[in-house]
């Protein structure tokens, strides 16, 4: 059965009657037309979208981070316009926005400051990085809205919220579908319980609100179908031969039709989804679930399952949090593991491995140091570039780089100033010849051959799980206060220059 789903478009300065551009689209959920005037409505400023000349960047986004490598680097043409080339620079304020000025958390005389820095990324803004498309930014906030924003003006074209739940992903962009996730950190009371007896039939999410996953028009944003799960459905999912593959906090991976929402099979493996996004690679997903640690390789025509791999002592929520990245037949993975007391302080390791992707054998494990334990997503999510593996680790406030293939530990960088809940979450973007790291309320750039900081820029309010997104001479980024920004890659190197080539 279908309904009318009311949508606002605003050209012009002038209201069209939301009458003329009803559709008939399937509620989410059912019999929920909203008033034109209700805030959740989802409006359209077709004015904003950018001209045909000025549709620069890739053509799809189908991981987190970009792509199976988390590089999220884009250079364009020699003969793109000048914008993009010489970067653009501008703030965009999403529903909530907290002043990018306040270094304080809005929760801090509540929970302390350690504690309330994690919470707001959450809860409140943006929990991951944005996607860039054809001249187009997309977010996805802890506010329970996604945007689509102008990349050259910061004007936003769109905005919908489509369900109530927090939109913690990357929105993927692929033809004219954007796909949202939707599922928040919480259990009810029920499922705390279920957890202290049978851990492995707890689900996160379960019972709170509408999880899974929301299918967008990518030019207006109306609501276009979703597929609900059980449990929550935080992590990116990722897109591969005409499908989507997800993995749920109730233990299941999923393939849906990237057209239609269909499922196409079910896998349970048992478990938890935190913010660990499936990627895929050579016929394989390869995902990464917590409180039975452990990252699966799936067959991606049958989803059965072809080996798992495991990292001594990991924490139950640290497979969970990170998600792998893969390239040149290898898959990367790490965690936080080994948690002791030390001198009467809980401390804990970061520990890396390397799996071969057709087997799942071992191919390298590197120990990043013992730290003292600190609050929510602890691990540091993993990027590949050109045979060396870039990964941050907020239990001690470091980067590392380690050779793909040997494991040999090249460098260690050390986050100057990281706060009391640790830095170092966020992947890295490698882009002509240098390192851009976002991480607190700064973006650095650090020489991928020695790990020496070369520049430092201050944006202002928190990067949480956020890698730079960079499309030519400009970097957009998601921040936890509920902005998403804008920043010329010179300003945060300023011996940057974009050829073109």
């Amino acid at each position: 059965m279908q309904y009318k789903r009311i949508f606002v478009a605003v050209a012009m300065s002038a209201i069209i009657p939301a009458t003329a551009l009803a559709a008939n689209i399937p509620l989410d959920p059912t019999n929920s037309a909203l008033d034109p005037q209700s805030p959740y409505a989802t409006l359209y400023l077709p004015q904003n979208a950018p001209t045909s000349v000025d549709q620069v960047g890739p053509d799809a986004w189908t991981h987190a981070y970009g792509n199976p490598q988390h590089n999220a680097a884009f250079s364009v043409a020699k003969d793109a316009p000048q914008w993009i080339r010489d970067g653009v620079r501008w703030n965009f304020p999403e529903a909530r926005a907290w002043p990018l000025s306040d270094s304080h958390p809005y929760g801090e005389k509540v929970d302390g400051l350690k504690e309330a820095l994690p919470v707001q990324t959450q809860f409140y803004g943006n929990a991951l990085g944005v996607s860039v498309v054809r001249g187009v930014v997309y977010a996805e906030s802890d506010d329970m809205f996604a945007y689509a924003i102008n990349a050259q003006t910061g004007k936003l074209i769109w905005r919908s919220s489509p369900v109530e739940n927090n939109l913690m992903s990357n929105p993927l962009v692929v033809g004219n579908h954007v796909y949202l996730s939707a599922g928040s950190v919480s259990f009810n009371f029920a499922n705390v319980m279920k957890y202290a007896k049978h851990p492995r039939q707890a689900g996160r999410g379960k019972d709170i609100s509408y999880n899974g996953i929301f299918c967008l028009n990518r030019e207006n944003g109306q609501l276009l179908w979703s597929f609900k799960t059980a449990g929550d459905a935080m992590p990116t999912p990722a897109y591969a031969e005409q499908s989507l593959f997800i993995s749920t906090g109730d233990g299941n991976i999923y393939r849906i039709s990237a057209a239609d929402g269909k499922e196409l099979w079910k896998t349970h493996v048992g478990g938890i989804a935190n913010m660990s996004s499936p990627v895929v690679m050579d016929g394989r997903v390869y995902v990464s679930m917590s409180v039975i640690p452990g990252l699966y390789a799936l067959d991606v025509k049958t989803g059965k399952v072809l080996w798992k791999g495991e990292i001594p002592g990991a924490v139950n929520t640290g497979m969970g949090d990170v998600s792998p990245a893969a390239a040149d037949g290898i898959v990367v993975m790490d965690t936080v593991a080994d948690a002791k007391l030390v001198d009467g302080k809980p401390t804990m390791d970061t520990v890396v491995r390397a799996f071969n992707g057709t087997t799942g054998k071992v191919l390298w494990t590197v120990n990043l140091g013992r730290g003292a334990r600190i609050p929510a997503f602890k691990g540091g999510v993993p990027m590949i570039h050109d045979g060396t593996v870039y990964v941050g680790t907020p239990v001690t406030s470091d980067y590392t780089a380690i050779n793909l293939h040997s494991g040999k530990v090249e460098w260690t960088w050390k986050v100057p100033n990281p706060g009391p809940a640790g830095a170092g979450r966020g992947a890295p973007t490698f882009y002509r010849g240098m390192l851009y790291i976002s991480t607190g309320p700064d973006i650095y750039a650090v020489d991928p051959k020695n790990g020496r900081l070369m520049h430092r820029y201050h944006v202002g309010g928190r990067f949480g799980i956020v890698n730079p997104t960079i499309v030519g001479g400009t970097m957009y980024l998601g921040n936890s206060w509920d902005w998403v920004n804008a920043v010329p890659v010179k300003d945060v190197n300023p011996n940057f220059s974009e050829s073109g080539k």
